[in-house]
């Protein structure tokens, strides 16, 4: 396959991070009716059964990213699609804790592919891959969005199992379209033309350790607010709004909203120093989060919203560093290994995510969030100094 990718194909490609992202936050947004029906009192004590799901989703990265360059990425791509329906309709059928967690490990596995994968299968030979990044992030947010509003309306009316269970079927259907539509690759990519890249190794090496810190860190508090939102929303919200389904638009109102940073981000990076934006959009964190810890009703919403479009705008870096320093023969290497660490690694919030609120409160975890914020920062700061003139990415 060369050129750019197929607009049928990237249409598709969005909609695989849309439906990745949506399938590992259904648990999250779903855990107090399933947390009551496999008789637990509190929803917290349910939550470390679904860490093998998140560990899965980063350590799966590694092998998923080597398949990707050396076999293909069409190939995988429809073993994420069939991958992930099948297993998210075991998980409907699930009846104990120990066969949901078996079953979202299996869902997390499968999920890993599409990062290592996908995103370089869109971006190859883009002519504004910052763009392209931009929007592969909004679907992806978006779908975390949808998984707010349809699990909550599907557990109000037609219970948690369904809440798997439909989006499983449309996973396959996708896979079926994307069958007939993704054009075949005439060889993998590690086996392709080299895409131009000729930086200094040293400086690779750097951006490397810069961008794996900050994307452990970044990954971190990706994980805490969009595995803790609806739970923090609900809460925050006890005697104001009660009804799970309107807490549940609430919350996917705000992560459409902080859903278009990503865009906005992306066209800048085409633009201006990617140093300075990734800065820049990092400091707002640190201010945002301390304030939530001790908001409540809609001035938590509010800030919510604002950190949320913090911790989205911050997402296209990553990419935009690997579309920028890596070979295209290498990229579903590259980000696998960077996803195998920073996902591997912050999985662990999902862990400590029900314990933490459990014991210190949600005002304690946003004060060690914006902490965490500080990380970030500190790391993104190392980043080698901009040209004087930055352009797109040669292709």
């Amino acid at each position: 396959m060369t050129g750019e990718t197929p607009r049928g194909t990237s249409l598709l490609l969005y909609a695989a991070h849309a439906l990745d992202h949506m399938f590992l936050l259904i648990f999250a947004t779903a855990v107090v009716p399933i947390a009551a029906d496999f008789g637990f009192d509190r929803w917290e004590d349910l939550m470390p059964y679904s860490v093998g799901a998140f560990m899965l989703f980063g350590f799966g990265s590694l092998p998923s990213g080597r398949l990707g360059d050396l076999w293909g990425r069409r190939h995988m791509m429809l073993i994420f699609y069939f991958g992930m329906g099948a297993s998210a309709l075991l998980v409907a059928v699930t009846q104990g804790r120990w066969q949901l967690a078996c079953a979202l490990t299996l869902l997390g596995a499968f999920s890993s592919i599409y990062h290592p994968v996908g995103i370089p299968m869109l971006v190859r030979n883009a002519r504004r891959p910052g763009l392209a990044i931009g929007i592969n992030g909004l679907a992806g947010n978006l779908g975390v969005a949808l998984a707010a509003v349809t699990t909550g309306l599907l557990v109000k009316y037609a219970g948690w199992r369904a809440a798997f269970a439909l989006p499983g079927l449309v996973a396959i259907g996708c896979g079926v379209v994307f069958a007939f539509v993704a054009p075949r690759e005439a060889q993998p990519p590690a086996r392709g033309d080299r895409s131009g890249h000729t930086h200094d190794p040293r400086t690779v090496a750097r951006v490397l350790l810069v961008m794996t810190v900050a994307a452990i860190s970044s990954s971190l508090l990706f994980n805490f607010t969009t595995n803790g939102n609806g739970q923090l929303l609900r809460e925050r919200f006890a005697g104001v709004v009660e009804d799970p389904a309107l807490l549940g638009l609430m919350l996917a109102g705000v992560y459409v909203i902080a859903s278009f940073a990503q865009v906005v981000v992306g066209l800048l990076i085409d633009r201006y120093p990617l140093k300075y934006l990734y800065v820049g959009i990092v400091a707002l964190q640190v201010p945002l989060f301390v304030a939530a810890a001790a908001a409540s009703g809609w001035t938590l919403f509010a800030l919510q919203i604002l950190f949320m479009v913090a911790v989205f705008g911050a997402i296209p870096f990553t990419d935009a560093m690997i579309v920028r320093y890596v070979d295209d023969r290498m990229r579903s290497r590259v980000s696998g290994i960077r996803l195998a660490v920073s996902f591997g690694v912050s999985s662990a919030a999902v862990w400590a995510l029900g314990p933490v609120v459990k014991t210190a409160g949600w005002g304690t975890l946003l004060t060690a969030m914006a902490g965490i914020a500080c990380v970030t920062l500190a790391a993104v700061a190392l980043l080698p100094r901009p040209a004087p003139q930055v352009s797109a990415a040669p292709r």
